[in-house]
């Protein structure tokens, strides 16, 4: 079955940088666009990035020019590259792939301190 583990979470400084990565498994992961969501306390959950099997990207306007995604097919996973962190970007981050359905991984936690 399809299994998504999100790891890399953390607490940082405003300004700081973290990195996300998501291994998947129970797919062909080449063949498949991947995507990174995230739900802050009390607000639903909302799209940050994507990148497609032709490594085509597409960004929230609100992490433009901060974040980065990027996929490894060798390894079957993808990464959330994150750079000059706000409070705002507070969240729990959802690494995220439609095959039929929506798949979620567990989610990895980041806290942006002010």
């Amino acid at each position: 079955q399809v299994r998504l583990v999100e790891s890399g979470g953390g607490l940082v400084q405003a300004g700081g940088s973290l990195r996300l990565s998501c291994a998947a498994s129970g797919i062909i992961f080449s063949l498949h666009a991947m995507n990174w969501y995230r739900q802050a306390p009390g607000k639903l959950r909302e799209f940050v990035a994507s990148i497609g099997v032709g490594d085509m990207t597409n960004y929230a306007d609100s992490v433009k020019g901060r974040f980065t995604i990027s996929r490894d097919n060798a390894k079957s996973t993808v990464s959330l590259e994150m750079g000059n962190l706000k409070p705002e970007d507070t969240a729990v981050y959802y690494c995220h792939i439609f095959r039929g359905r929506d798949y979620w991984g567990q989610g990895t936690q980041v806290t942006v301190s002010s």
